[in-house]
């Protein structure tokens, strides 16, 4: 299933053929989605877990990073934290933090409620993502997590877009190109 609309991914001993999407006129990227895929899941997870530093807490963003962040927790027995991106009825005192990512055409804001900021309190939290690109979703984690009183420990994704992968503050295990038309 390898044509010119895919980018083939090689990552945790797995090849998945990606689909390219066109962001603007000139610019693709290639589609990571974690949905689903049980085995690629798993085995990004596992080798996501080999990385990190000692850590107390996972925290994602919903959505895309819930596999993943479920994945490292149930393998790691560690919990995890999910920032949603709208307020829930159940959620008690929420706090929002502002966030504008490649994947949405809109600002976004994610929100954790008071007994998840609490639990974040004097922790060391892991932020984990499936894909860091501009480093946006990121920020506005990190940001929850200064809020809350927590201190991150490290931050880890299954691949890193375009400059990301440059970036040395972050753990990743593949770089993930930016395809654009010259």
């Amino acid at each position: 299933m390898n044509d010119a609309k895919t980018y083939e991914l090689q990552v945790a001993g797995l090849t998945r053929y990606l689909p390219l999407c066109p962001i603007n006129d000139r610019t693709s990227i290639a589609a990571f989605i974690m949905f689903s895929d049980v085995e690629l899941t798993v085995a990004c997870a596992a080798e996501l877990l080999k990385k990190a530093p000692e850590f107390d807490v996972i925290l994602t963003a919903e959505s895309k990073g819930i596999p993943l962040a479920y994945e490292m927790s149930r393998q790691s027995g560690i919990k995890y934290i999910l920032a949603r991106k709208s307020v829930k009825l159940y959620m008690y005192n929420p706090v929002g933090v502002d966030v504008k990512s490649i994947t949405t055409t809109r600002m976004q804001t994610l929100y954790l409620d008071q007994h998840d900021l609490e639990y974040l309190s004097g922790r060391r939290v892991l932020v984990v993502d499936d894909v860091i690109s501009t480093g946006e979703s990121l920020h506005a984690l990190e940001e929850l997590v200064r809020k809350a009183g927590g201190s991150i420990v490290g931050r880890a994704a299954v691949l890193a877009e375009g400059d990301a992968a440059k970036r040395d503050d972050i753990l990743f295990l593949e770089p993930l190109p930016v395809f654009s038309e010259e």
